[in-house]
């Protein structure tokens, strides 16, 4: 049987991230594509050294060219310019917005058939200028900012209560960015409900400050945003569409009228397997969490006008 192929367009600090973990995973052969000449190329052979201490058989390539980008199951989309202190998601969308178009002409003509995962900020905006550009069906094109913000408040809690992170169960809805709504009642430790073990106001804090967590870490690193967390979040999500895991992941996925949206991509929990996002799990909120979320969706609403007109344009 064939080997799975998993294109990474863009060969920055996630790129390469990513690259090192689908290597160690051996989810499959992995090709690096980026403009740079030399970076894609460098990073992975880098990692092709390397194999024998981490005890895997994926191949790894570099390249400057989409066309490598044909037959790719999974292509990750991290191209664009990073954040830096400052500067807010949305002053990325001009910027991002001509790349994201460039590449997604790319894999509507090289790999029709991938599962595509977008990382490029502003997330809500380029997801669906991605889908709109591809034409591919949105159950396979979906942007990754609930998984990564799930994980964060995960870890805010895990740090708070002194437990293990993979022991708890986080759920972080809407918007990539400050109006992302956490859900108290959906947060669990090792099963126990969160409100048994913290109160609301130290919750709250936590939440604002996953609300926040890319911009405390671009305010430490100076010179570019988080990477880590972020690769790592997206390979989950590419690793339940190889796997056909069907995993419970909180994604941004196009709404068809579930919570009252229809045709924005926002961040919802889904099940990921083979066939993409097979389903859009509906939860049922309170009115202050329902009041946050309409408010997220509106700030959505608002990149997504802005890349209809830039598309009809």
């Amino acid at each position: 049987m064939a080997r799975k192929k998993i294109a990474l367009v863009g060969a920055g600090q996630i790129g390469g991230t990513m690259a090192l973990v689908l290597a160690q995973k051996q989810l499959g052969d992995v090709v690096l594509i980026d403009v740079v000449e030399g970076v894609p190329q460098g990073k992975a052979l880098d990692i092709m050294e390397g194999r024998l201490s981490i005890h895997t058989s994926a191949t790894l390539t570099g390249s400057n060219n989409y066309d490598d980008l044909a037959g790719s199951d999974v292509v990750i989309v991290t191209a664009g310019v990073p954040r830096k202190p400052g500067m807010t998601r949305d002053d990325l969308l001009n910027i991002n917005y001509g790349i994201v178009e460039k590449v997604g002409t790319a894999i509507k003509s090289k790999a029709p058939n991938a599962f595509v995962i977008v990382v490029t900020n502003p997330l809500d905006a380029m997801v669906y200028a991605m889908q709109k550009v591809t034409g591919i069906a949105p159950e396979k094109v979906v942007g990754m900012a609930g998984v990564l913000d799930s994980s964060r408040l995960a870890c805010f809690v895990a740090m708070e209560l002194g437990v293990a992170a993979d022991d708890v169960q986080a759920v972080v809805m809407g918007g990539h960015g400050p109006s992302m709504v956490s859900l108290y009642d959906f947060v669990s430790v090792g099963g126990i409900p969160l409100p048994q073990l913290m109160s609301k106001e130290k919750f709250n804090e936590l939440s604002k400050r996953t609300a926040m967590a890319g911009d405390e870490i671009v305010g430490l690193l100076k010179t570019g945003s988080a990477f880590y967390s972020p690769g790592v979040s997206a390979i989950r999500m590419a690793e339940a569409y190889l796997l056909d895991k069907k995993s419970v992941l909180t994604c941004a996925a196009e709404l068809k009228g579930q919570y009252g949206v229809n045709g924005l991509y926002c961040g919802v929990p889904v099940i990921i397997g083979s066939n993409g996002i097979e389903k859009i799990i509906e939860v049922k909120m309170n009115d202050e969490e329902k009041a946050a979320f309409a408010k997220s969706v509106d700030a959505v609403k608002g990149n997504a006008e802005w890349v209809d007109a830039k598309i009809k344009g």
